[in-house]
């Protein structure tokens, strides 16, 4: 292959000024662009001769750039490359490919419509001691594959504009992919912000295949020393990967052994170093870059890789988002006869009866008591010290506060809204000032309604969607606009009631009820 002065670089920092350094050795490099001008002064004096530019349409609209290699920072990744297929070049990106899989999708949908070579930098793939332990694999020498996992740790450059996962994960990911040949079936994710908040530092993923297969990544950079291992177990045998090593792969023999037919034995044996060729891992990567240019080949590591890795790496972050505001404390115990999510989570002294169900992102709070079976829906504060009967049920975006009681078969719409204090202010604690909140059996309160404390909410009574309810709400009574007013009476079952000289009966289920004293009130009721 004939080697051509027609690749530019677009960021050459941290990781770029590798690129730029195995492009110059490769002869293919013809212009860097970088927007710190004391970065392009010093490669300037390293590399004699070469272009540099602190303008991205500079590269883009040299017709003599036939592909460029993206290594700027991870969030401007989806506008450089897009920007660099649009004007009809070839590109190799750096992980990750974007940062949401509808910009890597839309990614890989322009390089396909431009017909245009796009490659994602998993380094890892390139690594002869990585592809001679695919070898290992695939001929069967480590038996079924049982489980891998990989550590990929150190105390270095901590970034701001992605978290560990993003930084570190990627690589690991992508060689378990490839290795197994598969995408896992679920992914779980937890991790610590301990520098900057919001952005995870340290973070423990774990996979798990339809086959059975599973895995761990464990990636931090507030770790005492470097560590890149990686390690696969086998029914026959197990293999690790030890970039930090001169012992770069070794192959352990070790097997188990049945003693007396029922007692595991494990049979050390000594380890094996794995010759494989020797090359710097980034040096043939850019070449295998540079063979799929010239050649029009697909590149091993090519854009609907990068999106399989992307989805990983999204349902990884999805957990984490789930996790990031659990409280801390012991979770309920195994055996305990209600549902809880894994999303949700329930303080210690919380009563719950059998056969409740609490969803996704919800937060039963210290002292609260539920009765048995209650729906508890998304993103439901409960407590603290709430109280809450049986067979309730509680629609998405209810906040229940301390000093609201709900009785037996209570309905909260979507989004209602119950408050505590009657007069608020941010500056002036009042919680010793809560006012209670009844909401008696039966009652339905709908959608968006608001509840002003220190009111009760009669038997059976039905609040509309949207109403604001100020005062004491009687038996039976529905309550409609802002402020809510009585405007009408309402069944048991939930149909409406025409009142005939004082007296009413449900035409769905049957029921009498008569109004004394401007209360209604059921005549002979089942």
């Amino acid at each position: 292959m004939t080697i051509i002065k027609n690749i530019g670089v677009i960021g050459a920092g941290y990781w770029g000024k590798n690129i730029v350094r195995n492009l110059h050795e490769l002869g293919a490099l013809h212009t860097v662009c970088d927007s710190s001008q004391t970065t392009l002064d010093a490669l300037t004096k390293t590399y004699p001769g070469i272009a540099v530019t602190g303008s991205l349409n500079d590269v883009l609209r040299n017709a003599e750039i036939r592909a460029v290699a993206v290594a700027s920072p991870a969030a401007t990744h989806y506008d450089v490359v897009k920007q660099a297929l649009l004007s009809g070049k070839d590109v190799y990106v750096e992980k990750p490919l974007a940062l949401t899989m509808r910009e890597a999708e839309e990614l890989v949908r322009t390089a396909e419509q431009k017909q245009r070579i796009l490659m994602v930098g998993h380094l890892l793939q390139y690594h002869p001691a990585v592809i001679k332990l695919k070898e290992l694999v695939s001929s069967g020498q480590l038996g079924k594959i049982q489980y891998i996992y990989s550590n990929r740790l150190n105390i270095g450059k901590l970034r701001t504009e992605e978290n560990i996962l993003w930084s570190f994960a990627p690589h690991d990911i992508s060689v378990i992919l490839m290795l197994l040949e598969k995408e896992p079936a679920r992914v779980a994710s937890f991790g610590g912000a301990y520098v900057n908040p919001g952005l995870y530092d340290t973070t423990m993923t774990t996979l798990e295949f339809p086959d059975g297969v599973k895995s761990h990544i464990f990636v931090s950079w507030l770790n005492p020393f470097k560590e890149q291992k990686f390690v696969v177990v086998g029914s026959k045998a197990m293999a690790v990967f030890d970039d930090v090593s001169d012992q770069k792969l070794l192959f352990y023999p070790h097997s188990i052994e049945w003693k007396e037919g029922s007692i595991p034995v494990a049979r050390k044996a000594e380890h094996q170093l794995v010759p494989f060729e020797k090359g710097e891992p980034l040096k043939l990567e850019l070449s295998h870059f540079l063979e799929c240019v010239h050649e029009r080949k697909t590149p091993k590591t090519d854009g609907a890789e990068g999106l399989r890795v992307l989805r990983v790496l999204e349902a990884a972050e999805k957990s984490l988002a789930a996790r990031a505001t659990r409280a801390v404390g012991p979770s309920p115990a195994a055996d305990t006869a209600y549902f809880a999510h894994e999303s949700s989570y329930v303080d210690d002294s919380v009563q719950i009866g059998e056969g409740t169900n609490i969803w996704h992102f919800s937060h039963v709070l210290k002292g609260s008591q539920l009765g048995k079976g209650c729906k508890i829906g998304q993103n439901v504060v409960i407590g603290p010290n709430a109280s809450i009967g049986n067979n309730v049920k509680i629609q998405n975006n209810v906040s229940v506060y301390e000093g609201v009681v709900l009785e037996d078969d209570v309905f909260c719409g979507p989004s209602m809204v119950f408050t505590n204090v009657f007069n608020p202010r941010s500056e002036i604690p009042r919680m010793k000032e809560l006012r209670p909140t009844l909401v008696k059996k039966g009652a339905t309160i709908g959608a968006n309604a608001t509840i002003v404390c220190g009111n009760a909410i009669g038997r059976y009574a039905f609040i509309g969607a949207g109403a604001v309810v100020t005062k004491d709400v009687p038996d039976y009574g529905l309550i409609t606009g802002n402020p809510g007013i009585l405007s009408g009476w309402i069944c048991r079952c939930g149909e409406k009631l025409k009142l005939v000289k004082n007296k009413a009966a449900c035409k769905a289920c049957n029921r009498s009820y008569r109004l004394k004293n401007k209360m209604l009130e059921a005549v002979a009721e089942k």
